[in-house]
């Protein structure tokens, strides 16, 4: 497909750089494709009334590291600045990364993070790759690195609100949702930045329980695509874990009846990863690079819960693929018209199509 079918014009001021106080009193369009009003404007907090009993709530307990290093490249008395981006494990010891400026790092360089002249975290480039992405090994390894990550790191913000506002000791827990406690994302699922306590409770006395997969979100899945049609474009991989309990469970809730809401297009990726052709979930553990454009036949999600994506995005696409492009477009033109606040930190998207199973 072209990629232009996904873009729109944003007003600057339209991109949250702060979330909602507290995070359910953000605003929700609510969009029944085909349904009468097809759009209607709420807050999450009304999401409970918006569920029905033996439904079931799909989250992401991902959890963001400091993922952004700041460093230098190490070559004879020579240091030149470099900033890198952490986005892949591959092991105990070796990181994807995509670098700042990537053309200063060679095959077998080295780099050191943190202020030049003092001894830190210390790592060799390993491979090469397109769009500015290296291998890093680095000198630690397991627990270890993953201490000097986190004393070394600063959290990713993603560019549309570090390029207008340093990160701060506020993101640190704004830019974490609930249920993270995996470590291992390098961006937050957005999605389930706006639930709170209360939000919970009230969706529990619902009867509409939670469940919670694990998808280590990479900075690949926010890159804006840069092909002109969608064949063209490669997704990174990212790892990620679905339960055989929680397989289980979610089969049981949709055999009775229930719609599955997707809280975020990771809990949605990692879902439809792990469904077979006859529309039953099975255990999942390794790495996805499922792209879903318009087209894909969704097999495991009922509904889904997101904020609003960036124009020429994959995000953007896969939300296309589950509503239409055609109403996602409606969708996103009444919120720009009704001011409602956009990205990471922004308002939220709930899409109720009729099931179709």
């Amino acid at each position: 497909m072209d990629v232009s079918l996904f873009d729109f014009d944003l007003p600057e001021d339209r991109i949250a750089l702060r979330p909602a106080v507290p995070r359910d009193s953000a605003r929700l369009l609510v969009v029944r494709p085909g349904g009468t009003p097809e759009l209607e404007d709420r807050l999450v907090s009304d999401l409970p009334g918006l569920l029905a009993p033996g439904d079931a709530m799909v989250v992401n307990a991902t959890r963001v590291i400091p993922a952004r290093l700041k460093g230098y490249r190490l070559r004879g008395d020579q240091a030149a600045k470099v900033e890198l981006l952490l986005h892949q494990r591959l092991d105990g010891r070796r990181w994807k990364a995509f670098a700042r400026p990537a053309k200063k790092l060679g095959l077998g360089e080295r780099v050191r993070v943190g202020s030049g002249g003092d001894a830190g975290l210390e790592a060799t480039v390993e491979a090469r790759g397109e769009g500015g992405e290296v291998t890093l090994a680095f000198d630690l390894a397991g627990p270890d690195l993953d201490a000097a990550i986190a004393s070394a790191g600063e959290l990713p913000l993603p560019p549309y609100i570090a390029a207008k506002r340093p990160t701060d000791a506020r993101d640190a827990d704004d830019y974490q949702t609930l249920f993270a406690r995996e470590p291992g994302a390098v961006a937050a699922p957005t999605a389930g930045l706006h639930f709170t306590p209360a939000l919970l409770d009230a969706i529990a006395r619902r009867g509409v329980p939670r469940h919670e997969t694990v998808l280590h979100v990479g900075a690949g899945t926010f890159l804006p695509v840069k092909v002109e049609d969608t064949d063209d474009h490669r997704m990174h991989f990212e790892s990620g874990v679905l339960t055989a309990e929680t397989a289980e469970a979610l089969n049981a809730a949709r055999a009775g009846g229930g719609r599955l809401l997707a809280v975020g297009t990771t809990s949605a990726r990692l879902l439809e990863s792990a469904v077979g052709a006859d529309g039953r979930l099975g255990a999942f553990s390794g790495e996805t690079d499922i792209f879903i454009t318009p087209g894909f036949r969704y097999r495991a999600v009922d509904a889904l819960l997101t904020n609003f994506h960036l124009p020429r995005s994959t995000l953007m696409m896969l939300v296309s693929a589950f509503a239409g492009l055609d109403v996602v477009r409606r969708a996103y033109a009444h919120a720009i018209a009704e001011r409602y606040r956009f990205y990471s930190y922004g308002d939220a998207c709930l899409f109720l199509p009729d099931a179709n199973r």
